[in-house]
């Protein structure tokens, strides 16, 4: 066969993969979600067992049919006590799977829509998450605030897209506050995490691509009796620039809109 038919064959192949992989993706979502539901009266951290089962089973799915695997990197900077704030680059649907592996039990602050999805909304409620209405400004970092707290307070993670919704591979967009402003009040430690995944599952594609993500995590950073505003501008030069770094693009960055 020649070349090009070669490389039609493969994209055949890697489209079939990628669909049958998102329908599954789905439908277990459900499924697991109607676990979590009827198990809802279980105490959180074992609730969030059941989502890390979910996320292993996806993640091993997403290896075995699309050759997509990952790796990680920093493990060392999880502090080993304590709960504390995730800052993640959001540039595809795989870090909402990863997540769940890497950290101890969390909460996520995400849209509050999210909520009114059947089995998956009641489920991601039963699971503590944080949800908010991005279109409220200062009242939706309030929320946060408040609400993060209170998640804190009961030995849950909370987990921040600081730039509020995914962005393509190589773009940035302004940070937002809310999660300096909690670390600040409660002494929380901030955990920046750093990835490529939008090279391999763009944000609103539907093809996932062979290869080997990269997720890196680094050095914990203290908010308390700091300018959140250079807190949030240190954050976003060492996520931006470790995502460039490993994405290939460090001579290219993009400012923040």
């Amino acid at each position: 066969m020649t070349a090009p038919g070669w490389r039609q064959r493969w994209s055949v192949l890697q489209w079939s993969a990628s669909c049958a992989f998102t329908a599954v993706l789905f439908v277990s979502a459900l499924v697991w979600a109607a676990v979590i539901v009827l198990c809802g009266w279980l105490p959180v951290r074992r609730l969030h067992a059941f989502a890390r089962g979910w996320a292993r089973f996806n993640l091993w799915l997403l290896r075995r049919l699309c050759g997509l695997d990952w790796v990680l990197e920093g493990r060392e900077h999880i502090p080993a006590t304590g709960a504390h704030v995730t800052m993640w680059k959001h540039s595809s649907s795989f870090e909402t799977i990863a997540q769940m592996l890497i950290f101890p039990a969390q909460a996520w602050v995400l849209k509050r829509e999210l909520y009114w999805i059947p089995l998956v909304g009641w489920a991601i409620w039963l699971l503590r998450c944080i949800g908010i209405d991005r279109g409220a400004g200062h009242r939706a970092v309030r929320q946060v605030l408040q609400q993060g707290r209170e998640r804190l307070a009961a030995g849950l993670w909370v987990l921040i897209f600081p730039e509020g919704t995914r962005v393509a591979s190589g773009e940035s967009r302004r940070y937002g506050v809310s999660g300096v402003l909690l670390a600040a009040e409660t002494g929380a430690l901030l955990v920046p995490v750093a990835h490529d995944a939008g090279e391999f599952w763009a944000r609103r594609g539907l093809l996932k691509r062979p290869g080997t993500i990269r997720v890196v995590i680094g050095p914990p950073l203290a908010a308390r009796g700091r300018d959140p505003r250079a807190v949030n501008a240190e954050l976003q030069q060492w996520i931006d620039g470790q995502t460039a770094a490993i994405t290939g693009r460090a001579s290219e960055q993009r400012p923040a809109l």
